[in-house]
């Protein structure tokens, strides 16, 4: 891996980073936007006097047709080698009917395992600019969405035993946690929490599982170490529903993968720009970080000029911020996708419907995939 260096630039020392960043474009729509993140990137580099440099390998659909696996080895050393990784999307129609050891999403799960990444964040945000294209009513969202979801990624069960009986009429998933496990991932929503509205919901199903009982006896272990934190505790259907009745009442939420996995979709969506959302796959901190935008492939837009990259853009400042320490660099993009936002351009995916689309139209302000980067860059 490379280092920094900091030298003094007027009166202030300035911070300047060489770091290599493996880059997983994937399926569908990834490489689209994984190309305008990596020029965003570039033009950030330019701008602070960083030097980033990127190996591009393979996983997920396009893997297995290279080499007739999801994940090859090579990718995951180079991954493992590198400072950081930014990862488009995995996934397609074409690949539904392999054998399910071979699936593209295979490559997710190892590339979380063999990274040791355990802790995923997604941030749902609702951008001011986008508020129309909330499905919630004025009333219920009130001044805005704002939470984060902080998501246990390497255990439970999605890593569970699994099996089929001889019969194959049987199936099971075993859903098994440490308190190690939880401990690290309810240390990252506490401290998560005291950057924030001090505030920490964790969620589970106590009241039927045993491994959620687990989550709340360590849960209440730890409360002690974060007294200026809240912490509260909320059955996974109840959050389900308090987060299209009253979305506001949550700052950080913390819970186990698979419910994670759940809840983070539908906050995605009540932002209603799921186009925007980035997501933080973290660590103990000693290996590089996987950041990858939350939507899924899109394959029947790839290679159109269709795909909004901004979401992959946010997950590059979360890249700089979190793997790099780079906070002005991060800030920096978020600005920039900000003041595109203000000036009204839109790709289709948040365009809206109707006389809102129509309006965009109007006003020249609907764009494609690289002219999106574009105006990102010229904001820069």
């Amino acid at each position: 891996m490379d280092c920094g260096y900091s030298q003094l630039v007027g009166d202030r020392e300035v911070l300047f980073m060489e770091k290599t960043i493996a880059l997983i474009p994937g399926d569908g729509i990834g490489p689209d936007i994984v190309r305008e993140g990596v020029r965003v990137l570039d033009a950030v580099a330019a701008k602070f006097g960083h030097q980033f440099t990127y190996k591009t390998v393979l996983a997920g659909g396009a893997a297995i047709d290279a080499t007739g696996g999801p994940l090859p080895q090579e990718t995951l050393d180079t991954c493992l080698a590198s400072d950081s990784v930014l990862l488009g999307a995995v996934g397609g129609p074409k690949w539904d009917n392999v054998p399910g050891e071979l699936r593209p999403e295979k490559a997710l799960l190892g590339l979380r395992g063999g990274m040791k990444v355990y802790a995923n964040l997604r941030p749902a945000l609702m951008f001011k600019q986008l508020s129309d294209a909330c499905p919630l009513k004025n009333e219920i969202v009130g001044d805005g969405l704002d939470l984060l979801i902080v998501r246990e990624l390497t255990g439970g069960i999605y890593f569970g035993e699994r099996g089929r009986s001889d019969d194959k009429q049987t199936a099971w998933d075993t859903e098994k946690y440490t308190a190690p496990e939880i401990e690290r991932i309810l240390k990252l929503g506490f401290e998560s929490a005291m950057k924030r509205r001090k505030k920490l919901c964790v969620v589970d199903k106590a009241n039927i599982l045993e491994s959620s009982r687990l989550w709340r006896e360590v849960a209440e272990a730890l409360k002690g170490q974060y007294p200026e934190v809240e912490l509260s505790f909320m059955y996974v259907d109840n959050a389900a529903m308090q987060l299209v009745r009253n979305p506001g009442q949550f700052d950080v939420i913390a819970t186990s993968n698979m419910f994670g996995d759940i809840l983070s979709d539908e906050a995605s969506q009540i932002t209603g720009s799921i186009g925007m959302l980035a997501s933080a796959s973290l660590g103990d901190g000693t290996g590089p970080g996987l950041y990858e935008p939350i939507h899924g492939s899109a394959p029947d837009i790839a290679g159109q000029d269709k795909a909004n990259p901004l979401a992959t853009i946010l997950s590059c400042a979360m890249m700089l911020r979190y793997d790099f320490g780079l906070s002005a660099e991060a800030d920096a993009i978020e600005a920039a996708v900000e003041k595109v936002l203000d000036a009204g351009w839109r790709t289709g995916d948040i365009a809206g419907t109707g006389a809102a689309l129509e309006a965009v139209k109007a006003a020249g302000k609907l764009v494609g995939t690289k002219k999106m980067g574009d105006l990102v860059l010229e904001a820069l």
